[in-house]
């Protein structure tokens, strides 16, 4: 393998990390979409471009200050980029992800149990216990297997959502064309939409935490914008094909009580016999995915906090400690309760809470940041 082609795959590499990151059980059932654009009117069609534009930015700044200073866990990177504030804000930024940790599993228990809900009828209090407790056996026993197998979910479920959209955005393109005329006569705020936007692109900067170890792999630190370049792309479009798949049904009456649009769309849809069972797989199988791997880092977060080594080892057998299955129960216990707000609460109200703490966090630092230090040309850094 040549450099430039060795290159070439960690640019790559790294971008689909950002989607894989972004992409998780509440955008493939649709609920994120239809939150934050779709209901807000035609605007729908360019906000997702607007909104991942934003990120494309930040999180390209972010990868390019890691890598030109070297610096690869969020809390080395977090001191670095905040300099003689970081007493401060690494610590808030540390508030923040734990935040994030606690609502981002309770959204993947909500989307799992929303969907299996609406599949059998059985109440969502009983689903979201039944993917919890699945996820809790999962997350104590399979973390490895969902860790080897990440990859391929993801292009499975990539590829899922390319199978069950595109043939019902082409059967519908009549009523996508019809639903935006409608839009078009009814009031549609441009401000509205933008702020929902924006909100929604600012609650995704907490995934910086994520994404610095990554601009270890980089060549050259310019390799960031290349990557998020690419990035922006592959997000922008799968959105707006979301956005298109929902306005298939957005007219329908009983959309508003939907908390899972794609699978509303596809039953509605063409070849829903086959399209229903395997988007609901697909959908289960993401959120589940998600909340296993939130809840181990829970745990070891947790356990390594208490400095103590028991409460960080596990048997010699390979088995969980007693201590990691008290603090993993306890976790789930948490998300299930948080769950019962229900998906679309949990995704408008608790990501926009989410986006209000990372607005003194990350947007204005950052913002601050970037004209001070004249996009990090300017040294030193770290006065």
């Amino acid at each position: 393998m040549t450099k430039n082609n060795k290159t070439g795959m960690i640019i790559w590499g790294v971008a689909f990390v950002w989607f894989t990151t972004h992409f998780g059980g509440g955008f493939a059932s649709g609920a994120q979409i239809y939150s934050y654009y779709v209901r807000y009117g035609r605007w729908c069609l360019i906000m997702p471009v607007a909104a991942m534009l934003y990120n494309a930015i930040f999180f390209a700044y972010s990868l390019r200050f890691a890598r030109k200073h070297e610096v690869y866990d969020y809390r080395s990177y977090n001191n670095a980029f905040y300099g003689k504030f970081a007493p401060i804000f690494s610590n808030l930024f540390e508030v923040l992800y734990v935040c994030v940790m606690c609502v981002a599993p309770a959204v993947a228990f909500a989307t799992g149990g929303a969907t299996l809900s609406t599949l059998t009828g059985l109440p969502y209090l009983l689903c979201t216990l039944l993917i919890g407790i699945f996820i809790f056996i999962v997350a104590i026993f399979g973390t490895d297997l969902v860790r080897k197998v990440a990859s391929v979910l993801s292009i499975c479920i990539i590829a899922g959502l390319l199978i069950v959209y595109i043939p019902n955005i082409i059967s519908g393109a009549g009523e996508i064309s019809a639903t935006l005329e409608t839009m078009k006569s009814t009031e549609s705020s441009f401000g509205k939409s933008l702020y929902s936007a924006f909100i929604y692109g600012t609650f995704q900067l907490a995934n910086i935490a994520v994404f610095v170890q990554h601009a270890k792999s980089f060549e050259k630190p310019k390799d960031a914008a290349k990557s998020m370049g690419i990035g922006f792309i592959i997000n922008a479009l799968m959105m707006t094909m979301v956005v298109l798949g929902i306005l298939t049904v957005y007219t329908k009456p009983e959309m508003a009580n939907q908390s899972v649009p794609t699978l509303f769309m596809v039953q509605n849809g063409v070849g829903k016999a086959v399209l229903t069972p395997l988007i609901s797989v697909l959908i289960i199988l993401g959120a589940v995915s998600t909340a296993v791997n939130m809840v181990a880092a829970m745990v070891k977060r947790i356990c390594n906090s208490l400095e103590s080594q028991n409460m960080a080892q596990t048997t010699m057998a390979g088995k969980p400690a007693f201590r990691q299955i008290i603090v993993a129960l306890i976790c789930c216990i948490m998300d299930f309760g948080i769950a019962q707000f229900g998906l679309l609460t949990l995704i408008q109200k608790a990501y926009s809470i989410l986006a209000y703490l990372a607005i003194p966090v990350i947007l204005i630092p950052y913002i601050i940041h970037m004209i001070v230090t004249r996009f990090d040309t300017k040294t030193p850094t770290n006065p």
